[in-house]
């Protein structure tokens, strides 16, 4: 007998009227009037916001891409770079922004050149730690193209650390991903 394996909670996104309503109670937990002049709307603009910093998590890959792959014969780096970003970290739920670089070189196909920048918000547009979307960038490309290699640099200023924490106004991070 198969002992009774626990379903994982699906994911959906919320509604726009549900993530209002919370956002008005939190609102109110934090001690301020969800009804005074002020704060009438911020429940749903706020919504409207959060839904579309994480715009991401709706987007699909082939749908981003739109076909934009081209056999071509070239074989020398493929850079994009000081590609703009930004997202929200998924440990405090303040933005963190930057620039992302990415160079590849090319096995029997190249990207559309305004697909990469495509790809970076695909990821940079949800909850998330710059490491990781470091990660998912190039692996994304890797996957996609199967170049010879591809690299991806990361460059950001985080607010979880520059208004809170360690209150570094001035501090970055930078992350790589190498791969091939």
């Amino acid at each position: 007998m198969k002992p009774a394996v626990k379903k994982r909670a699906q994911n959906r996104p919320s509604s726009k009227d549900e993530l209002a309503r919370s956002l008005e109670q939190a609102i109110r937990l934090l001690g301020e009037d969800p009804s005074r002049e002020g704060l009438l709307k911020t429940p749903q603009r706020a919504a409207d916001a959060l839904r579309f910093l994480t715009s991401g998590y709706r987007q699909d890959l082939k749908k981003v891409l739109n076909g934009a792959l081209f056999t071509v014969k070239y074989d020398e780096m493929v850079i994009v770079k000081d590609i703009e970003f930004f997202s929200l970290c998924e440990h405090h739920l303040l933005p963190f922004f930057g620039k992302v670089h990415v160079a590849y070189i090319p096995r029997e196909k190249v990207v559309g050149l305004s697909k990469i920048p495509r790809i970076v918000d695909m990821f940079a547009r949800r909850l998330q730690l710059q490491e990781r979307m470091t990660q998912q960038i190039a692996q994304t490309i890797q996957s996609a193209i199967d170049p010879l290699g591809v690299g991806v640099i990361c460059e950001a200023r985080h607010f979880c650390m520059m208004m809170r924490g360690v209150e570094k106004q001035h501090s970055g991070a930078v992350t790589s991903a190498m791969l091939g």
